[in-house]
C-alpha cells in the first residue's frame, strides 16, 4: 500500500486544479483555526485573569513562531518537496491547537469573583442581609503568605504559558503554507489565471474566519465547566463580564479540521506541468511518469539528461545572502513591505479588540459581538477579495493600474473608519465610577455603615433608576430573596438616596442594559464596519500581484517568505501588545484574582477606549495611505524609464537593418536581461 501511494504521488497531475483545491481547504482550515483564537481572546483573558497587554502578547506568539523558521523554509523549501512540507506544517498546527486547549484539563473549576456566594440562601423565601454580612469580608481581604502560595498553586495561574506555546506552534506550522503554496501554484499556472486562483484561495481563507467566529460565539455561550457543574447554581450569564465560555472546546475541533486539511499534500507530486502545455507534451509527461513506476531503477542511467543534478544544502546556503541583498535593494519591494506592515498593524489591532470594543461601547455580550463579526464583516471581506481578483482579470490591469486600485481602496477604507468615531454611545451608568453618588467614589453616606469591599465586582441593576452598582453591599441593599440568577435585592438605601425619587428600591443581578438610542447607533456602526471591511479586501489581490510582478521570478519564494517574516514580526506581534496596553489604561474597575491582586478588567471608560482604540488606527491607516502614494510614484517613475529605454533601442536596431519581427524579439530579450524584475500584464 505504501508503494502504491508513493507511485501515485510521482505521477504529474495534468493541471494545477487539485493543488488549488487542496490550497483552498488548507487556507480555510488555518483561517478557521486562527479566527477561533481571535474570537477566544476575551474568554482566555478572563479565565486566566490577565490584562489586555498580556493577552496581546499571547496572541502575538503565533507570529513569534513564524519568525523562527519563515525565512529558511521559504528559501530552502522552494528547492525541496513543497507539498509535503505544507503537509508537515498542518500536522504541527493541529498539535499546537491541542496544546492550547490542554490547560482546561489541568485547572480546577472556574471560580468567578462574587460576594453573593458568602450569603446565598438555600431557598427562595429566606431573607438575608447583604449589607451586614459583607462587613465581615473586609476583615479577611489580606491572606497570609502560606495561604497565598497554596492558592496560587491551586489556581494554576501560569498555565497560560500552554496557550502561548500552542499558539506559537501554530505559527511554526503555518510557515510553509503561503510562500511555498502560492509560489508553487504560480509556477505552474498561466499568468492570467494567477489572480483568479489567488482570489479563490483567499476567498476560502475568508470563509474560515466566518465559521471560526461563529464557533467562537457558540462556545462563548457555553459555560467553561459545562458538564462538571450545576448551571442552576451559577449566578452570572454570558452577558456578564465575569463569564467564561467553553473556550477550550473549539480548539479541539479546529485541531481535528487541520489534521484533515494536511492529508492531500502528502500525496501531491513535487512538480506540475505548466498550464497551457500542448497535449503532446502532457501525454509525454504522463508516459514518462508511468514508466518511472514500472521500470526498475537499474535500467535508468544515473546521468540521464532529463534529471536535474541534485542541489546541495551548502550551495543553497552560499546563495542565500546574495539573494537576500538583491531582494532588499529593490526599493519598490521595500516600500510595499513598509506599507503593508503599517496596514497590518492597524488591522490586527482593529480585529483583535473589536469584540471588546463592541461589548464596552454598545453593551453587547462577547458572544453576540463575535457572532456579528462572523456573519457580517467577514462575508464582506470575502466579497471584496473576489471583487478585487475579478477586476484585475476583467480589465487586465498592469502593475500601475493595480497600484491605483490600491490607493482608491485605502482612501475609502480610511473614510469608513473615520465615520465610526462619531457613532458612539455614552458610558454605562455605574454608581461611583461613571456616575457619582455625591462624590466620585464608591463609598457614600448610603453604604458607609456596611463596610463594603471595594475590590469585588458583583454588579446589580436598580430596576427603578437604571443605575448599575458595583455590588449589592455598595448599593446598601438590606435583604434579598431568590437563589441563583433569580436573586432580587430589596431595601437598597443608595437607590433611595439617588437624585431621583423612587418608591421601588430593589435591584436584580447584572449590569443595566444600555438606552434604546444606543441600539440605534449600533446598527449604523455595523453598516459602516461592513463597508470598511469590503474596501481593504478589494486591494488584497492587487497587492499580491504588485509584489509578485516587482521581483525577479527566481526570488519569488524568498520574496514571499521575507514578506511574511517582516509582516509577522513587525506587523503581527507589536500591535496586539501596545493596543492592549493602551486599552488597559482606560479601565475603570479591575477584577480581583482568586488569590488577591489585580485580575482582568471588568468595565472600561468607553469614551477613553474609543479615543485610544480608534485614534491609533487612524494614525496607522493615514500613514499607509501616504506610503501608497509614494509606491505609486516609484512605480510610475520606473515605467517611464523603461519606456524611454525602449524608444532609445528602437532606432539603433533599425539602423542595423534588423527586421521588425526580429527586432521585437531581440528587444524583448534585451529588456529581460536588463530588467529581470519586469512585471507583466495580468
Amino acid at each position: 500500500m505504501r508503494q502504491h501511494w508513493s507511485a501515485l504521488s510521482s505521477v504529474p497531475l495534468r493541471n494545477p486544479s487539485p493543488l488549488a483545491a487542496a490550497m483552498c481547504f488548507v487556507y480555510f482550515a488555518k483561517a478557521f483555526q486562527g479566527s477561533y483564537m481571535k474570537s477566544s481572546i476575551t474568554q482566555i483573558e478572563r479565565r486566566f485573569d490577565i490584562p489586555s497587554s498580556l493577552i496581546g502578547f499571547i496572541d502575538g506568539s503565533f507570529e513569534i513562531g513564524n519568525l523562527f523558521v519563515i525565512a529558511f523554509v521559504s528559501y530552502f523549501g522552494a528547492k525541496l518537496h513543497r507539498p509535503r512540507l505544507i503537509g508537515a506544517g498542518c500536522l504541527i498546527m493541529a498539535m499546537g491547537s491541542f496544546i492550547t486547549a490542554a490547560p482546561h484539563f489541568f485547572q480546577g473549576l472556574y471560580k468567578y469573583e462574587t460576594t453573593i456566594s458568602h450569603f446565598s440562601a438555600s431557598n427562595g423565601t429566606e431573607s438575608i442581609l447583604p449589607c451586614l454580612t459583607n462587613g465581615s469580608l473586609a476583615q479577611d481581604e489580606i491572606p497570609t503568605v502560606e495561604i497565598q502560595a497554596e492558592c496560587e498553586k491551586a489556581a494554576s495561574s501560569s498555565l497560560w504559558l500552554y496557550v502561548f506555546l500552542g499558539n506559537m506552534l501554530r505559527g511554526v506550522g503555518e510557515t510553509p503554507v503561503m510562500p511555498l503554496g502560492l509560489s508553487y501554484l504560480d509556477d505552474f499556472s498561466r499568468a492570467e489565471n494567477t489572480a483568479l486562483y489567488m482570489a479563490l484561495i483567499q476567498t476560502m481563507g475568508i470563509m474560515g474566519p466566518m465559521f471560526g467566529f461563529m464557533l467562537g460565539s457558540f462556545c462563548a455561550k457555553l459555560y467553561v465547566d459545562i458538564g462538571a457543574v450545576d448551571l442552576d447554581t451559577i449566578t452570572i450569564n454570558h452577558k456578564d463580564s465575569r463569564w467564561v465560555g467553553a473556550w477550550w472546546l473549539g480548539f479541539l475541533f479546529t485541531g481535528g479540521v487541520m489534521l484533515l486539511a494536511g492529508i492531500p499534500f502528502w500525496f501531491l507530486p513535487k512538480s506540475l506541468p505548466k498550464q497551457g502545455e500542448t497535449e503532446t507534451v502532457k501525454k509525454s509527461n504522463v508516459v514518462e511518469g508511468e514508466q518511472e513506476r514500472f521500470i526498475p531503477d537499474n535500467n535508468k542511467h544515473s546521468n540521464a539528461p532529463d534529471k536535474p543534478a541534485p542541489v546541495s544544502m551548502a550551495a543553497l546556503a552560499k546563495d542565500f545572502l546574495p539573494s537576500l541583498k538583491k531582494l532588499f535593494s529593490n526599493t519598490i519591494y521595500m516600500t510595499l513591505i513598509i506599507t503593508t506592515i503599517i496596514q497590518v498593524n492597524g488591522f490586527i489591532g482593529l480585529i483583535t479588540f473589536q469584540p471588546k470594543y463592541m461589548e464596552q461601547t454598545y453593551g453587547h455580550s462577547a458572544s453576540r459581538a463575535i457572532f456579528l463579526i462572523g456573519v457580517s464583516n467577514l462575508p464582506a471581506l470575502a466579497l471584496g477579495i473576489v471583487t478585487g481578483g475579478f477586476i484585475m482579470k476583467k480589465f487586465k490591469l498592469n502593475i500601475l493600474g493595480a497600484s491605483k486600485f490600491c490607493i482608491t481602496a485605502s482612501l475609502l477604507t480610511f473614510s469608513a473608519l473615520l465615520v465610526q468615531y462619531f457613532l458612539q454611545c455614552d458610558n454605562s451608568q455605574v454608581a461611583g465610577l461613571t456616575v457619582s453618588y455625591q462624590q466620585n467614589t464608591l463609598i457614600s453616606q448610603c453604604n458607609m455603615a456596611c463596610s463594603c469591599s471595594l475590590k469585588h465586582w458583583d454588579p446589580i441593576c436598580a430596576t427603578s433608576n437604571g443605575l448599575t452598582y458595583a455590588s449589592p453591599c455598595l448599593a446598601g441593599c438590606q435583604t434579598s430573596t431568590g437563589v441563583g440568577k433569580e436573586m432580587v435585592f430589596h431595601n437598597c438605601t443608595c437607590i433611595g438616596d439617588s437624585p431621583f425619587s423612587y418608591a421601588n428600591m430593589s435591584a436584580v443581578l447584572g449590569q443595566c442594559p444600555r438606552k434604546s438610542d444606543c441600539d440605534y447607533m449600533f446598527k449604523f456602526y455595523m453598516a459602516v464596519t461592513i463597508i470598511g471591511s469590503f474596501f481593504p479586501a478589494c486591494a488584497a489581490t492587487p497587492g499580491y500581484i504588485i509584489l509578485l510582478r516587482s521581483i525577479n521570478p527566481e526570488l519569488k519564494s524568498l520574496a514571499l517568505g521575507v514578506h511574511i517574516l517582516l509582516i509577522r514580526t513587525l506587523g503581527g506581534i507589536p500591535p496586539a501588545i501596545y493596543f492592549g496596553a493602551l486599552i488597559d489604561r482606560t479601565c475603570l474597575k479591575w477584577g480581583t484574582k482568586q488569590c488577591g491582586g489585580r485580575g482582568a478588567c471588568r468595565i472600561y471608560d468607553s469614551i477613553a477606549f474609543r479615543n485610544s482604540y480608534l485614534g491609533v488606527i487612524y494614525g496607522l491607516f493615514a500613514a499607509s495611505f501616504v506610503l501608497c502614494g509614494v509606491l505609486y510614484n516609484r512605480l510610475s517613475h520606473r515605467e517611464k524609464k523603461r519606456a524611454l529605454k525602449s524608444q532609445l533601442k528602437a532606432p539603433e536596431q533599425d539602423g542595423n537593418g534588423v527586421s521588425t519581427g526580429n527586432r521585437n524579439v531581440s528587444s524583448a530579450i534585451i529588456k529581460c536581461d536588463e530588467n529581470p524584475d519586469q512585471e507583466t500584464t495580468i
